[in-house]
């Protein structure tokens, strides 16, 4: 519905860039899936419709993969911020794809553990 899709210049211009060099490129349209369930029906729409689809966390990569040189689908996924589960033991954490380095690290305050920057592994719900 209308809160979950925009076809707003300001919009698909804001999800066309990222912090690199590149050019705005953007999407035909945005959404905003909450949950894996409708990130697999979106993607199988358009795989079956042969539209590209560009995933969108916050905007600050520095390679341009958010410019939709084709046009396409953005699939904005900041409002999939849980995080899902956390193992003290073997250092690991389960998040959805929105969850941001900040909010990680205000979930693990008092653990004696934290997620610094330029560190890999995230690994998705």
């Amino acid at each position: 519905g209308a809160p979950n899709v925009s076809t707003a210049t300001a919009v698909r211009e804001q999800h066309g860039h990222d912090e690199s060099m590149h050019p705005c490129a953007p999407p035909d349209v945005v959404v905003w899936p909450q949950a894996v369930g409708q990130v697999q029906e979106l993607a199988a729409l358009c795989h079956r419709c042969r539209v590209p689809m560009v995933p969108f966390g916050t905007g600050t990569g520095l390679e341009g993969g958010v410019n939709a040189v084709q046009g396409g689908v953005c699939f904005d996924l900041s409002r999939m911020d849980t995080i899902a589960e956390l193992s003290l033991e073997d250092f690991s954490v389960t998040v959805e794809p929105g969850v941001t380095r900040k909010a990680l690290n205000r979930h693990l305050r008092g653990t004696g553990l934290w997620f610094p920057v330029g560190t890999v592994g995230m690994r998705g719900v």
